[in-house]
């Protein structure tokens, strides 16, 4: 991306887009807006693949839009600014992760639970911004143009392509265990180990919990335990989930697939809690026998507010947590997609936007 200092007109961008869900990425050049008082223009350098960003563009959610640029695990250099912008000076490091606007004025917003704006959370992309009608564009590009607001301070301590993932997959692991106060005395199960789950292991671990690690790559057990889980289990084998009965005060679970509810309902302790932080594309079942004989309960968690996040990203520096990556360049994202598609990935994809090959 070209230097640029002025915020007068929009900024042209190259970046990568599907234009249905049945194409590839191709090239895709636009414009991001010009900046408003409050704007930070940045020049990304890593962003995170995510598999909701494989979900979207294929519209297994049913919410496409089209043309569509992936991407909210975004880490950069601020290049220019609004002339009100007071946190995020030219030349810092800074992220941006799954949104980047909301109403500001609700009561989640109010209690800086942004993610949950009662009038409309903007999405990084396959949204509209605030104005209903102008299309958000992702990570996958040179560069974005965000309310300051939104914007994140990335710790000096953290290496910038790994810490990119932590954007969202850090701050997706990293919300539950705050807000259901798991710590030093729990049993927690992590299910899936992949781009979120290995996250959240090395956060776990961190945080003094007992982590078993529920997997069905039992090639990856290695990789759990060097990570900090104590247990691994091959959920592959069908006698695995039945022989874990109340074995467990929380399972998070991180696997963007179907799964059978009333197995790892059965696996948690009396009073136990099952969290849904993965994100499959069809409707479970479960018989209530599984929540009302423990006393146990479902719920869900989606990323975090932005206080949050920066606390999170804070958290990660200090404790030298990041995400075990592989760099590609651009022109390599839709064999990345089939890696992630086939579990091929250890553990999180990141484009680096500095070896630009288009």
């Amino acid at each position: 991306m070209p230097e640029e200092t002025s915020s007068s007109h929009p900024f042209p961008c190259h970046g990568y887009a599907v234009h249905s869900a049945s194409e590839p990425l191709a090239p895709f050049d636009f414009e991001r807006r010009a900046l408003g008082p409050h704007d930070v223009l940045i020049a990304i350098e890593y962003c995170g693949v995510c598999h909701s960003d494989i979900h979207q563009a294929h519209n297994d959610w049913g919410n496409a839009r089209y043309p569509m640029v992936p991407g909210h695990e975004i880490i950069g250099t601020v290049k220019a600014i609004g002339e009100l912008v007071s946190r995020h000076p030219v030349g810092s490091r800074v992220g941006v992760g799954c949104m980047v606007n909301s109403c500001r004025a609700c009561a989640n917003c109010l209690a800086r639970e942004e993610q949950f704006c009662l009038k409309h959370t903007v999405m990084t992309y396959n949204d509209v911004e605030a104005d209903m009608k102008t299309p958000t564009y992702g990570g996958y590009s040179d560069c974005i143009a965000v309310n300051e607001d939104f914007v994140l301070r990335i710790p000096e301590s953290l290496d910038p392509a790994s810490a990119a993932p932590l954007l969202c997959a850090g701050i997706t692991t990293y919300s539950p265990l705050r807000h259901w106060k798991i710590g030093p005395g729990h049993k927690l199960a992590i299910a899936g180990f992949g781009g979120l789950g290995h996250i959240g292991v090395k956060i776990a671990h961190s945080m003094g919990i007992e982590v078993t690690v529920l997997s069905t790559s039992p090639e990856k057990e290695e990789d759990a335990r060097t990570m900090g889980a104590q247990h691994f289990v091959n959920t592959n084998d069908p006698l695995a989930l039945p022989t874990l009965h109340d074995s467990f005060d929380v399972i998070v679970n991180t696997m963007p697939v179907n799964y059978s509810l009333d197995l790892y309902l059965n696996a948690l302790k009396a009073n136990g809690v099952l969290i849904s932080v993965g994100m499959p594309t069809q409707f479970f079942s479960l018989h209530p026998f599984s929540l009302q004989m423990k006393r146990r309960s479902l719920c869900g968690s989606f990323m975090g507010g932005i206080a949050e996040t920066q606390e999170m990203l804070d958290y990660c520096g200090t404790h030298n947590i990041a995400a075990s990556v592989e760099l590609i360049k651009p022109d390599e994202i839709n064999q990345a997609w089939e890696n992630v598609s086939a579990k091929k990935a250890r553990y999180r994809y990141v484009i680096d936007f500095t070896k630009d090959s288009q």
